[in-house]
């Protein structure tokens, strides 16, 4: 059987997950990633220097790195943080360096290049555009925010749903981006915060007409748990809908991943003092709206609520094992 081509589409955190578990099997990986990061160190250089935000690069760039000893060390530096210094407070040294080669080598494509020499990479990192464009969000009472993090971690008026995302100015894809998913095998969306990692993607010029034509298999990984900000009451069958509309398809999603491992009820408490809560599994909705929902036991152990990277790989190659499932709507447990 020869090497499946696997497309992960998302932002940082969600990318770093399904990347770190799929990288140890045998497939050919690309990262597309989100380019509207606002926040943290991110949003400082990108305001400062004009540059396009380095974070959820660097994230992907980690998970794919080598893990000889030269690229542990590199990984470690990439993480690494700084917690004290005058303008150094806060910064991750892992964007200083994607920013400083960028100013090296003259453009952000050749600094990635880079970066992916020293880190001894495992497939391809593609941010989703070079455009600078500031991610805009119109909440369903005529509100807008705007900035990928003034969205995020918004904390008034959590009421009141989000409406619609739009980008400002209008972003053109990258075009080894269109090359990966013609050629994948799978195209994966998510898990990820679904208007602030995920759904941008989808607003870059041309990618959602990319995928729709692409033969690949169309995977939705399911958040485990709902976010105040974003995702409020919603179900696995909500987040599924969004990703149809932008998308524009008018056909169903192949496939939806969802973790039916149970929560520790510990857990389940500390989250809920902060408004989040697990994505419920409306099966009768979902299944009008993807072909096949796999349900696997797929969440980390640990303090978080976290998708394991490693049972959630497996799922992954499962799509692309057995491509065409059985019945329109098929629960697989």
């Amino acid at each position: 059987m020869s090497r499946k081509r696997i497309v992960v589409v998302g932002g940082g955190t969600g990318n770093h997950t399904t990347l770190t578990g799929l990288r140890t099997l045998d497939c050919d990986l690309s990262a597309v990633v989100t380019m509207t990061d606002s926040g943290g160190s991110s949003g400082r250089l990108r305001d400062e220097l004009g540059h396009l935000p380095p974070g959820d690069i660097r994230r992907c760039l980690m998970a794919l790195a080598s893990e000889d000893k030269s690229g542990n060390l590199m990984h470690r530096l990439f993480d690494y943080r700084f917690s004290s210094g005058n303008g150094l407070s806060g910064h991750n040294f892992g964007n200083l360096l994607l920013t400083a080669l960028t100013e090296v080598t003259g453009n952000t494509i050749t600094a990635i290049e880079e970066a992916s020499k020293l880190l001894g990479l495992k497939g391809k990192v593609l941010p989703v555009t070079l455009t600078r464009s500031t991610l805009v969000a119109r909440l369903v009472d005529g509100t807008e925010l705007s900035g990928e993090s003034t969205i995020d971690l918004r904390q008034e008026n959590l009421n009141v749903s989000i409406d619609y995302v739009s980008l400002d100015p209008k972003a053109y894809v990258y075009p080894p981006v269109l090359d990966a998913f013609l050629q994948a095998d799978a195209i994966v969306l998510g898990p990820g915060d679904i208007y602030t990692s995920v759904l941008p993607n989808l607003l870059v010029e041309d990618v959602a007409e990319a995928i729709n034509a692409s033969k690949a298999v169309k995977v939705h990984v399911c958040n485990l748990m709902t976010k105040p900000s974003e995702s409020k009451g919603f179900r696995a069958s909500t987040f599924v809908k969004l990703l149809i509309d932008y998308l524009g398809r008018v056909q169903p999603l192949d496939f939806l991943i969802f973790n039916d491992s149970p929560f520790p009820e510990r857990l389940l408490l500390r989250y809920a003092a902060d408004g989040q809560y697990p994505v419920e599994l409306d099966l009768d909705e979902t299944q009008n709206l993807v072909k096949q929902v796999l349900a696997r036991p797929i969440l980390a152990a640990g303090v978080k609520l976290r998708h394991d990277p490693y049972a959630l790989a497996k799922a992954i190659m499962e799509t692309v094992a057995d491509p065409k499932p059985k019945l329109e709507g098929q629960l697989s447990s």
